[in-house]
């Protein structure tokens, strides 16, 4: 941020006490896919949080979910988390900037809101596996800039150390965590015997390998991000309609994805990148859920949905198709065995060859995360509610959205990264009335939407 940031202060915080040799974590294959991503986030608040008290809870939190404060190594062919207590650094900033001023920032890459963890670097245990930036804004509020190494844990894992970390600033009960040492060998234990049978990941060819590299070496020169934010009042009116057109009850994630995917479709113009269908869809799922394993178990226990969406394909009925799956998910698409298989077909050490399938530019497949209902803004970290949280932008790999709660903990706040041209259509006129044709003229936005940055 340049001239107009200020370190305060910098320090390593480690677990609360360690003792004896360190536990040592194996990662599961989904844990090893996602080896090269890393997530970053951001809490704003009104009031900023005490810092002492913010370092205090947060060595109680990495004492319970030790995984985050640990390093990562490569062993047997697999990647291992030592949970050595090395610790996380947390630095403090002051901003020349008032806390809607930063919020306006977040959709850009230089926000310099997070200090975003080296995903390489991580894996091959150079680099903590979690960073936390506070910024002081010029008007008392502060933003909490988290970052992590996706191969630790999924959103659910980060939210388990989130409410550990704000119970432990305020003195509340601890929240459950359940550590698992060799995450493979609980998946087969719980997992059904059979599963749909179609692995989630692929081998390009050299020719396709070749695109997707070059697609990730400029995704940052040739995408946006973009923020789109819906009222309840409006998602109800939609997820009437919706339901009423499909003639069974729609959740809202259902209705927004499918309204938000059917818009960028047709502003795309059904763009397909000449594979002669309209792209697809890929809805990652928390298996805990669908299994009924703990909500308390830490680790990367995500399934896919994949869906096509052939050109023509309204919204109530792509919502319809994926309430379907949503419902049948154990059924039609889990896939954690035969990804399993399919590794064991071509053998361990092409497993960095492989890409997920929901990563396929050429046919414009969107992924679609929902981490709504998380209760993301029932963390407080004893400063109150924050009146915004959001994704933060990264590494700018195109057709990927995240949908949270809103401005304030109301509505819906979709966040996508796009083709440039694409985010340009979204914000302008005809973007604005394909998106929100259920937004009534009464409706009013909350006050702190008006600071994000070319809201669509």
């Amino acid at each position: 941020m340049g001239d107009w940031s200020k370190l305060r202060g910098s320090r390593t915080v480690r677990p609360e006490s360690v003792a004896g040799p360190p536990v040592v974590v194996r990662c599961g294959l989904t844990d090893s896919l996602l080896g090269g991503l890393t997530v970053s986030v951001g809490h704003f608040f009104a009031r900023a949080p005490d810092e002492e008290r913010l370092a205090a809870g947060l060595a109680v939190a990495l004492d319970r979910v030790p995984v985050f404060a640990g390093r990562l190594r490569v062993a047997g062919g697999g990647l291992e988390i030592v949970c050595d207590g090395t610790g996380v650094p947390v630095d403090s900033h002051d901003v020349d900037a008032t806390l809607g001023e930063l919020m306006s920032r977040v959709t850009l890459p230089t926000a310099g809101l997070v200090d975003h963890v080296d995903a390489a670097k991580a894996r091959a245990g150079e680099a903590p596996l979690l960073t936390v930036r506070i910024s002081h804004a010029s008007d008392g509020g502060a933003v909490l800039g988290i970052s992590w190494h996706h191969a630790v844990g999924d959103v659910q894992s980060f939210v388990l150390l989130m409410r550990v970390w704000s119970a432990a600033v305020e003195g509340r009960a601890l929240p459950e965590v359940e550590l698992v040492t060799d995450r493979d060998a609980y998946l087969d234990r719980v997992l059904p015997a059979e599963d749909c049978g179609r692995p989630g990941f692929r081998v390009p060819g050299p020719e396709e390998a070749a695109v997707l590299a070059r697609e990730v070496a400029v995704s940052g020169r040739a995408n946006r991000t973009v923020q789109i934010y819906f009222g309840d009042a409006e998602t109800e009116r939609m997820r009437e309609a919706y339901s009423a057109a499909a003639g069974r009850r729609l959740s809202n994630s259902d209705v927004l994805c499918a309204h938000t995917v059917c818009a960028v479709r047709e502003l795309d113009g059904d763009g397909d990148g000449g594979t002669g269908g309209a792209g697809g869809l890929t809805v990652p799922v928390n298996v805990r859920r669908p299994l009924g394993l703990p909500q308390a178990v830490l680790g990367n226990l995500l399934g896919e949905i994949h869906l096509e969406t052939p050109a023509g394909c309204g919204p109530a009925q792509l919502a319809a198709r994926l309430r379907a799956a949503v419902a049948d998910f154990t059924g039609s698409h889990l896939n954690l065995r035969a990804n399993l298989a399919f590794l064991e077909s071509i053998g361990q050490s092409r497993l960095g060859d492989c890409v997920p399938l929901g990563f396929d530019p050429a046919r414009h497949r969107i992924t679609f995360s929902n981490w709504s209902r998380f209760g993301l803004y029932d963390l407080t970290f004893g400063s109150g509610p924050a009146l915004f949280f959001s994704p933060v932008a990264n590494l700018q790999l195109p057709w990927v959205t995240w949908l949270v709660e809103g401005f304030e903990n109301t509505g819906s706040l979709l966040t996508a990264v796009l083709p440039a041209r694409l985010t340009g259509r979204l914000r302008g006129a005809e973007g604005h009335a394909l998106l929100h044709r259920f937004r009534a003229a009464g409706d009013v936005l909350p006050p702190t939407a008006h600071a994000v940055r070319r809201l669509a």
